[in-house]
């Protein structure tokens, strides 16, 4: 029976809890503090259609220790919805702003009284292992998670490091405080195994299959003090004297007497690779049970991670965005080692990386657009770690990765956008991964014959009849292919430089001058009847003609001549933001966040409103970029127009906040914006900084009058990375009214024959 006073007890001391870190937040409403962590709101993108997670994880952290509320839709894809008010438990990795769910791996989920391995579902609400809980109860930090469990009045509270996630319980005064191990929870289990291995210790493995097709995650979990008692279960049914059990559906529960108010905690390491691997990961990070010490090493970790920009002046609301961008693009891609170095390849077998970091979770359909392009500036050493986990991949299966998660290449979405992130990193200078190889396997990504791409070869243009998404197809291997010629050039192949620069210039087949839009082709040559730019279709990928018309980065010169020239292409740029936002054809809930036929929610528009840099309007893309920044980020749940993906939608707003953005991955031009600072300081590893400075910038004063680069005048509306990393300070001064300043220079896009 459980006792009321330990209730009491907890209730009083958790709301005290929960009451301060209220006042903390209020505080930090009225003033800026010193710590950058303060700035972060886990929650941003909780709501809507953000689908991130609020738990606890270090700075690409290979443990992501979040709860969990919902297992089923689209709005699951996280495992938590803020919308939700029951918590089904705790597991121990999650995806952050993906469009299609997977992980949520090896449940933990505290209780009291009869132990129910079943979580609660419909109206049986007094049966199962959920729990209702309350936002006003609830904690998110950079690396720390707490939530009051209202059923039976539970709290818990999250830590973790690299490899190990820290639970904390505290229970009321109770002698059956129950701790439930869930391996069937969220997706198709095809193995698994619970193993007891000691009075506090337990071990096993999950083998599931969702968007990763064959994911596998090991684990050890040890108790700070002996169970009591415990039961496993299979297929539903408890084991007598069983200490082992293997199948599709195993649980079990661990008991404790858990009086005088004592927590009871838990330190659980996971691995790819096996036990071993597990056992040595949470003997090397994670020997002690001193649960604030590892938040403490938690919270420096992701400060000295937000320390690499600065700063200055702003709104709080904007601090909290822009800190918490910083926070969402350091959450992927994330480590897939082990302590000693080894991973699950693709080939599945276990390899060791020697002198480099390997990583998984690549959304390089999102991420190559703004997140990696970042990290050339603020973290070339993961950048390099990146690409030579591309090329080992590349050598254990013979492909560069599209989507690769958790060693299982999902192939979703298009192109073969690993070539970008290579060719950005090389063309920027950054070394330490074999060039060479790497040229051979980004030619071995444009000469496969999957996905339209023989047709493209062929003919010039992926036709409707070759495959879906032949617009987006033909338009993003044009765009990849120059890339390729970027690094042909770069290692004076002559020839492959010529070759994949000429397939770069293939997207002039799919422009129709009638109508002035990127239109789905027929093999015969004829276009594809009746036609209207504001469908969304199965020619395009996630978008229509209207967003999908104006990816060219390679070359937006040749664009802007094949519309007509400046004039008609800052028109055709007007008419884009201006014409109703109605849509046409399939729904699809990625294309959100519309201003016109802007669709901020999805990749494809992210470099749009930079394009009026290119035509002498600069002042143009000024005030969009501001709207853009303004109306579809918030500091709430739903603050997000659409999905995070990997830190692609906040690279974007880091990149405008600070007034510049990366129009064109592979080149070293950025087309210059709207700051939103007084002050940005982008702290570099060669240990220069490079700082931006916007005077009299406002709300109304969004315009740059004029700017200095290092006190020299400086009249062009882009920067370059040569720029950023010699160091140095550029200052705009801002203005409430458009000027002239940037329109007699252009950034150059242009592919010039060789």
């Amino acid at each position: 029976m459980v006792r009321t006073g330990g209730h009491r007890r907890l209730i009083g001391s958790f709301l005290l809890f929960a009451f301060a870190s209220l006042l903390t937040q209020s505080a930090l409403a009225q003033r800026r503090t010193a710590k950058l962590v303060d700035y972060v709101n886990p929650f941003i993108g909780t709501g809507g259609h953000g689908h991130t997670y609020p738990g606890a994880v270090l700075p690409f952290g290979m443990v992501q220790l979040s709860p969990d509320t919902r297992v089923t839709g689209w709005d699951s894809c996280s495992g938590y919805h803020y919308s939700d008010d029951v918590i089904y438990g705790f597991s121990h990795t999650h995806l952050s702003g993906t469009g299609v769910p997977d992980y949520n791996d090896i449940l933990f989920a505290p209780t009291v009284g009869e132990a129910y391995l079943e979580p609660k579902t419909g109206e049986d609400a007094m049966r199962g292992y959920a729990s209702h809980f309350s936002h006003r109860n609830e904690v998110a930090r950079p690396g720390y998670y707490a939530v009051l469990l209202d059923d039976e009045k539970i709290k818990v509270e999250l830590t973790a490091t690299m490899r190990v996630g820290l639970h904390r319980y505290t229970f009321p005064d109770t002698d059956r405080a129950n701790i439930i191990v869930d391996l069937r929870h969220r997706d198709k289990v095809l193995d698994s195994m619970l193993r007891v291995v000691g009075p506090a210790r337990i071990e096993g493995y999950r083998r599931s299959q969702s968007w990763a097709r064959d994911q596998i995650v090991y684990f050890v979990a040890e108790f700070s003090k002996p169970f009591k008692e415990f039961g496993i279960a299979l297929d539903g049914r408890i084991l007598a004297g069983a200490r082992e059990a293997r199948g599709a559906d195993v649980r079990a529960f661990f008991r404790f007497d858990a009086r005088h108010d004592e927590p009871i905690l838990v330190r659980v390491a996971i691995s790819a690779v096996d036990l071993d691997g597990a056992r040595r990961n949470l003997a090397a990070e994670l020997n002690h049970w001193d649960f604030e010490r590892v938040r403490r090493d938690a919270e420096r970790a992701w400060e000295r991670e937000l320390s690499r920009i600065i700063v200055r002046g702003g709104t709080r609301e904007q601090l909290i965005d822009f800190y918490t961008a910083m926070y969402h693009l350091m959450l992927a891609p994330n480590v897939f080692m082990d302590v000693d170095g080894r991973y699950r390849g693709r080939d599945f077998k276990i390899h060791t990386a020697r002198d480099y970091t390997h990583y998984t979770v690549f959304s390089l359909w999102d991420t190559f657009r703004a997140a990696h392009p970042l990290f050339t500036i603020i973290d070339q050493r993961r950048t390099r770690d990146f690409i030579r986990t591309f090329l080992a991949q590349y050598e254990q299966v013979g492909r560069l990765p599209v989507w690769e998660l958790a060693a299982n290449e999902t192939d979703t979405m298009i192109g073969y956008h690993a070539v970008s992130v290579i060719a950005d990193a090389a063309v920027k200078g950054i070394a330490g991964f074999d060039w060479e190889e790497a040229f051979e396997a980004m030619k071995q990504s444009a000469e496969r014959d999957a996905r339209g791409l023989a047709a493209y070869r062929q003919r010039g243009y992926v036709a409707i009849e070759d495959d879906r998404e032949s617009v987006s197809k033909t338009l993003e291997y044009a765009y990849d292919d120059w890339c390729i010629a970027q690094m042909a050039r770069l290692l004076g192949r002559d020839d492959d430089h010529r070759r994949y620069l000429e397939r770069a210039r293939y997207y002039r087949n799919l422009f129709d001058r009638e109508t002035g839009f990127m239109r789905p082709r027929k093999r015969d040559g004829s276009w594809l009847t009746p036609f209207d730019p504001r469908e969304v279709s199965a020619h395009y990928t996630e978008a229509n003609a209207w967003q999908y018309t104006f990816f060219v980065p390679q070359d937006i010169g040749g664009l802007i001549e094949l519309m007509g020239g400046p004039e008609r292409f800052e028109l055709k740029l007007d008419e884009l933001f201006t014409t109703e936002s109605k849509l046409t054809g399939r729904e699809l809930p990625d294309i959100t966040g519309l201003i016109g036929q802007y669709a901020h929610g999805n990749e494809p528009s992210h470099h749009i409103a930079y394009l009026y840099d290119y035509v002498g309007r600069p002042w143009k893309a000024q005030a969009r970029v501001h709207q853009i920044m303004t109306e579809l980020y918030k500091p709430t749940p739903d603050g997000l127009s659409g999905n995070e993906d990997c830190g692609q939608m906040s690279a974007w707003y880091i990149f405008s906040a600070a007034g510049f953005y990366p129009v064109t991955p592979g080149s070293k031009t950025y087309a210059i914006g709207s700051p939103l600072f007084e002050e940005v300081t982008f702290n570099l590893e060669n240990g220069r900084r490079f700082t931006i400075r916007a005077r009299n910038v406002s709300a109304r004063r969004i315009y740059i009058r004029s700017a200095t680069l290092n006190g020299r005048p400086y009249s062009r509306p882009f920067i370059t990375h040569d720029d950023l990393m010699r160091g140095g300070t550029l200052v705009l001064t801002m203005s409430d009214r458009p000027s002239r300043w940037g329109t007699k220079e252009a950034p150059f896009s242009r592919i010039e024959r060789p």
